[in-house]
């Protein structure tokens, strides 16, 4: 038995979310779906939160309570976290990123109310907790090769993350199970069809280049820009880069240092990516490391041809070995362009039926089994 029993007439029990930032991104969209999908089986549903405040909030059902913390940074939210365990007992506790799990799996652990609590590994270890620099860098590797035991499990996006986690952190390899990233492809395919604002008033019929995510040293939009300047000079087209993030301003620079300044545009965070992925001429990974792309399914569920660097992890699993797509080694602009040129000229969009395996659906009930217990499915009492 893993937290308190139901009582008989008592309500289903909890199961709650840890989500540190309810704005946009890659593990918090996951996180915020899986939410609405354990609702929408009959779950009684929490998502925990520093603030409660987010674009994301608006996508949760009302079936789904947010409950705010009350702290603007992580580690703020340990305390409130051990008091909100010790006043909902909630049955399972799933978060997700290693500063979130630590936080979590501590939290459990001082709260001492026996509730379940499993983390979400999003990221290739060995690509950035295991080479940052600074207090942070050092010690976060040490936390989770410490606190990590403790979950009744740990879920991994992709094989590669996977061993990294046994790897790493010295995990049994049966405590770790490959559940890909839900990506509603339903919902993803009408708002392609919904109009966008070009950054271009006249595009002129010129091939779009696009990229998705934050504006970070993870996704080395640096590589992608030096790429595009070849790319640019054997066929013309346009580079739109969607996101936000700390290296906008380096990222300009380099842009007008290259002459670019004319084809290159970051519009920022926008509601629907899914409409300018629908359009393009090819969607553009540029990665150093990774765990399991959203973005890369998301672009092939909208008929996109897609070019991918072939990091550390996630890119060639979903690309079934570049069957889908053409892989690139990180960091090489030369071999990007190369890829991107050909695709432009050859362009092969991915079948509809390549992202069938991140269903919601069918990854919820892999979730159910994993974190609720062997043989949990939709609607089953949890035990």
């Amino acid at each position: 038995m893993i937290g308190r029993p139901p009582l008989p007439g008592a309500e289903a029990p909890l199961v709650s979310f840890f989500i540190p930032s309810l704005q946009t991104g890659g593990s918090e969209r996951v996180m915020t779906t899986l939410a609405a999908e354990f609702a929408r089986r009959g779950r009684r549903v929490h998502v925990v939160s520093g603030t409660g405040e987010g674009a994301l909030t608006r996508e949760l059902p009302d079936t789904v309570t947010v409950v705010p913390l009350g702290g603007r940074r992580l580690v703020g939210c340990l305390l409130p976290l051990v008091r909100y365990l010790r006043r909902e007992r909630p049955h399972t506790l799933l978060s997700s990123k290693r500063d979130a799990n630590v936080i979590a799996l501590l939290a459990a652990r001082l709260a001492r109310t026996g509730t379940a609590t499993c983390v979400r590994e999003a990221n290739a270890l060995a690509a950035d907790a295991y080479r940052a620099g600074g207090v942070r860098g050092r010690m976060l590797p040490l936390l989770m090769r410490w606190t990590y035991p403790w979950a009744r499990c740990v879920v991994a996006p992709s094989k590669g993350v996977r061993d990294a986690l046994v790897g790493r952190l010295r995990l049994a390899g049966e405590h770790v199970h490959v559940i890909p990233n839900p990506v509603p492809v339903h919902r993803i395919e009408a708002l392609a069809r919904e109009p966008v604002p070009s950054p271009w008033p006249d595009n002129g019929g010129l091939p779009i280049v696009l990229a998705a995510g934050r504006l970070a040293r993870q996704k080395d939009y640096p590589t992608l820009i030096r790429a595009f300047a070849a790319v640019r000079a054997g066929v013309p087209s346009r580079l739109l880069v969607l996101g936000e993030g700390p290296e906008r301003g380096t990222l300009e620079a380099l842009v007008e240092r290259l002459g670019l300044g004319a084809d290159v545009r970051f519009p920022g965070f926008v509601e629907n990516p899914f409409a300018y992925m629908a359009r393009a001429s090819v969607f553009v990974l540029s990665s150093r490391w990774e765990g399991l792309p959203n973005t890369l399914i998301q672009a092939m569920a909208c008929g996109c041809p897609v070019v991918s660097t072939d990091c550390p992890s996630g890119p060639r699993e979903v690309l079934h070995d570049g069957t889908y797509g053409r892989l690139v080694p990180p960091r090489d602009p030369d071999a990007l362009a190369a890829a991107i040129l050909e695709t432009l000229r050859h362009p092969a969009p991915p079948p509809p039926e390549v992202c069938r395996a991140y269903d919601p659906d069918t990854v919820t009930t892999a979730y159910a089994e994993a974190v609720l217990g062997s043989g949990a499915r939709a609607g089953a009492p949890l035990s």
